[in-house]
């Protein structure tokens, strides 16, 4: 007889894509990634980059926000090195560091990344996640979203982006999650839907820093950080 451990993590995964549908934005769905350059921006650590079958543009220069970039910066949050905060209120989230600093990057914040705080663990990640609309979303626009009902796979037009990380606590799922997006002028702003965004290269670096089980902390969206007043 299958465990009930193991009926959670396949459940869990038939319930992600539809679970993800929550975590894009209308504008999301017709991304402007087909038509952004592959072209050298402003800061390297944006440029394009290839990752397997796949090639993430380049942020355009007038995307590129310095307060919102990646960035070494002293820590916070006084949690232990290596647990991912996440302060909406100032659409940062910080990977804590050894020596007192934390990595810094910026995050477009939709009403459920608002709506959600505590602790949790990412209880899985995915390399250039799927998507699935929900069906009031197809029952809502039929002709829009109707074509994706069996999913839309992962890729460059796929409006979660390179990256996505799920969130559970206890073991079960908080439906929130930490993704990529094709609109990168989206970061540092509240959207009127979605998790917690990332550029795809931020999305990316973070990927590859945060294991499996890695300690997330969602700060309440009313509570005041040192960021705000920075």
């Amino acid at each position: 007889m299958m465990s009930h451990m193991r009926w959670a993590a396949v459940l869990a995964a038939l319930l992600l894509p539809m679970a993800l549908a929550g975590c894009v934005s209308d504008s999301d769905i017709m991304p402007k990634a087909a038509a952004a350059s592959y072209a050298a921006t402003s800061d390297s650590r944006y440029d394009a980059v290839s990752d397997g079958e796949y090639t993430v543009a380049a942020v355009p220069a007038r995307d590129l926000k310095t307060r919102y970039m990646r960035q070494l910066v002293d820590d916070p949050t006084g949690q232990s090195v290596g647990t991912v905060v996440v302060d909406p209120k100032n659409r940062f989230l910080y990977l804590v560091q050894e020596g007192g600093k934390a990595l810094r990057y910026g995050v477009g914040v939709g009403k459920a990344g608002m709506a959600w705080s505590g602790t949790a663990n990412v209880a899985m990640k995915r390399k250039w996640p799927s998507w699935t609309p929900t069906k009031h979303m197809i029952a809502r626009e039929p002709d829009k979203y109707v074509k994706w009902a069996r999913g839309m796979d992962g890729g460059t037009q796929n409006p979660l982006g390179a990256r996505a990380l799920y969130l559970f606590r206890n073991g079960k799922d908080t439906l929130y999650r930490i993704h990529g997006t094709n609109e990168p002028w989206s970061i540092g702003q509240a959207m009127s839907s979605g998790c917690i965004r990332m550029m795809n290269q931020d999305v990316i670096d973070l990927y590859r820093r945060v294991p499996s089980g890695a300690k997330v902390v969602v700060i309440p969206a009313a509570v005041e950080t040192a960021a705000s007043r920075e």
